[in-house]
């Protein structure tokens, strides 16, 4: 088709075999289109398209992804809000003709049974960064292809992982990864192994997680992040049944040391001060952290 359609903070270009979309960015545009900037939809990956009514004198043109197409969707689990997906473009609704002929016109173009038939790979790349984001006890790496560490800070780490010691795993080692929005109480990232190894039922206690609060790990940074990192597993070429990433050798001092433990404490009353941590954070952190003498 080739023709441009532009809506509110994205623009739909229709090529011969896929949707474009780009995302505006300014102040008032969603940070998560600012972090994808711009993603390539394959026909075989739609599923449907639909236009319904928006909101204040607008309309809405969906493109309806099939299940299992897209990483980043996967990954959100249908935990996206409204103005956070990516496949709504909003228009004024005096435009609604013209939406409904791009409607027509892309729904001619899908399988008959792409609704209903899930993709047996992923066929929208995953997005490009980041590789790195700042959670509430750590900070997530990610070298792109092969390797996910876990960095914990000193004063939002559970001992628990503070005594289990910065984390490695290996992507062909991992089945999956599990996201919760930090929209949400207790957001987090988890990683899954192959092995189906037991794991501590809350994320704060898992080395295998990181979680979000305070502000650290919003959904631009950690979704897209969580999206790369499934593409990754699902197209591992040497995954194999090995064991769990064992993991990293602890920091010294990280536990039981009085002055690793007192810097620790002194740490978080730097936050406490700052405003970051409340009066209730501080006093429980505090006195986990006396424990460990």
């Amino acid at each position: 088709m080739g023709d441009v359609l532009a809506g509110i903070h994205a623009t739909w270009e229709f090529e011969s075999d896929a949707l474009v979309i780009r995302f505006e960015r300014g102040i008032r545009t969603p940070k998560l289109f600012q972090a994808l900037r711009e993603r390539r939809v394959p026909h075989e990956a739609l599923a449907s398209v639909t236009l319904t009514p928006g909101r204040r004198g607008t309309v809405v043109l969906r493109a309806v992804p099939r299940p299992g197409a897209d990483p980043l969707m996967e990954a959100a689990a249908g935990q996206l809000k409204e103005g956070s997906d990516p496949y709504r473009l909003v228009l004024p609704a005096d435009r609604e003709t013209l939406a409904e002929y791009y409607r027509d016109e892309l729904r001619g173009v899908l399988a008959p049974d792409a609704e209903r038939e899930p993709a047996e790979r992923f066929l929208v790349a995953a997005p490009s960064g980041p590789q790195s984001f700042k959670a509430y006890d750590g900070k997530a790496s990610f070298d792109g292809h092969a390797e996910v560490a876990f960095r914990w800070f000193w004063t939002g780490a559970s001992s628990e992982k503070w005594k289990a010691g910065d984390q490695t795993f290996s992507v062909r080692e991992l089945s999956g990864v599990e996201w919760r929005s930090p929209d949400v109480l207790d957001g987090y990232l988890r990683l899954l192994p192959r092995n189906g190894a037991p794991r501590a039922a809350q994320p704060d206690h898992d080395p295998a997680s990181v979680v979000f609060g305070l502000g650290y790990g919003p959904v631009h940074e950690s979704l897209p992040f969580a999206a790369a990192v499934l593409a990754a597993i699902r197209t591992s070429p040497d995954r194999a049944p090995v064991a769990a990433a064992a993991p990293a050798l602890g920091r010294a001092g990280a536990s039981g040391d009085p002055g690793a433990v007192a810097e620790r404490i002194r740490h978080l009353g730097e936050l406490h001060r700052a405003g970051l941590v409340t009066d209730e954070e501080f006093t429980a952190k505090k006195a986990e952290l006396l424990a460990e003498l």
